[in-house]
């Protein structure tokens, strides 16, 4: 079992007396710079001009460029999309860098896969909240928090591991617990869990569903509802018990059909492709294809965006969201 570390193990502020730079703006961003300074730390943003930029200020922050930003601090916490770091490291965080500073990320990617080939003297680490940004710093704010996972890759000064920690602490997820790994793990099992579960697993599971009911003569309404509406109530069900909990909240005619039909559909050939999945993350194959599109201008990308959004589920789903406000109330804002 991982060992789990709370505040009681941060027995000192390895940030204190340190600038800090958190580059981005964005849903992590926000939550981090915001956590951060609360608990007493010196942040600054730094970020390209634009929306995000006045954003910060708004929030009370001192707005630098990537360069300015970097040249003036100690630790600097990359919070861009993992497609613009590499660049981004290159040309305005990297010659701003002196020894003995500190990099920091929420996400192993462009580490692991060595876009961002950090110098020797820098110390280098991650804390890698588990859930988005506007979570982070609602729970905080709440007096609570959101677990988050804390590696260190590269530790030139010996406080690399404390500069994680402190961190950790100083968002606020040691009140609830974080655990250590290392960047290989966090990236290729978030990856995975993207690709074969959360996401890619998910949407097309509903997609095929709905095209099942619809091709079988439903309404597509009722298909909607049946596939996509009511899977928040079972994946709310699952987040605060586990299935079995989820289980017990339902029917047994339901709970029934989970045994005898889940296995139908989940054979062993899923579990198999599911490994295929892992071994092109493991090996740098989606990375590769990931990175590559994006020096292309992302044309796969924007290509498979434009057909999701063209499927048939979202133009029903749009309208019958539109029949229920308390949808669009807890809505989250992409944009931030």
């Amino acid at each position: 079992m991982a060992k789990v570390y709370y505040e009681k193990d941060v027995t000192a502020n390895a940030l204190e007396g340190k600038k800090i730079a958190v580059v981005g703006y964005g849903s992590q961003g926000h939550a981090h710079a915001q956590n951060l300074r609360d608990n007493g730390n010196d942040v600054i943003i730094g970020i390209r001009e634009g929306s995000s930029a006045n954003r910060a200020r708004n929030d009370g922050f001192e707005v630098y460029s990537v360069a300015d930003a970097s040249k003036l601090a100690d630790v600097v916490m990359v919070l861009l999309p993992d497609e613009i770091q590499k660049d981004t490291y290159a040309n305005e965080i990297a010659p701003n860098l002196e020894a003995g500073n500190a990099l920091a990320f929420a996400h192993g990617f462009n580490i692991h896969f060595q876009n961002i080939k950090p110098a020797a003297e820098l110390d280098v680490f991650m804390v890698a909240p588990k859930g988005p940004g506007h979570l982070v710093r609602r729970e905080f704010t709440k007096g609570s928090a959101v677990p988050s996972l804390f590696a260190v890759y590269q530790d030139a000064t010996g406080n690399a591991r404390d500069l994680a920690l402190s961190w950790a602490n100083g968002i606020g997820s040691t009140r609830v617990g974080v655990i250590e790994t290392d960047f290989r793990e966090e990236t290729e099992s978030d990856l995975f869990g993207e690709q074969a579960v959360l996401m890619g697993g998910t949407t097309h599971l509903i997609q095929a569903g709905f095209e099942t009911l619809v091709e079988a003569g439903y309404q597509p309404e009722i298909a909607y509802f049946e596939v996509m509406h009511e899977l928040k109530l079972i994946v709310d069900l699952m987040y605060e018990g586990g299935m079995d909990h989820m289980r017990k909240s339902c029917s047994n005619t339901a709970e029934f059909g989970d045994y005898v039909s889940g296995t139908r559909l989940i054979t062993p050939d899923v579990k198999g492709r599911m490994k295929d999945i892992l071994n092109d993350i493991q090996d740098g194959s989606f990375a590769k294809r990931f990175t590559d599109d994006y020096d292309n201008g992302f044309k796969e990308f924007y290509a498979m965006r434009e057909k999701e959004q063209g499927h048939q589920i979202e133009q029903v789903g749009a309208k019958l969201r539109d029949m229920m406000p308390f949808v669009k109330e807890n809505a989250v804002d992409t944009n931030n």
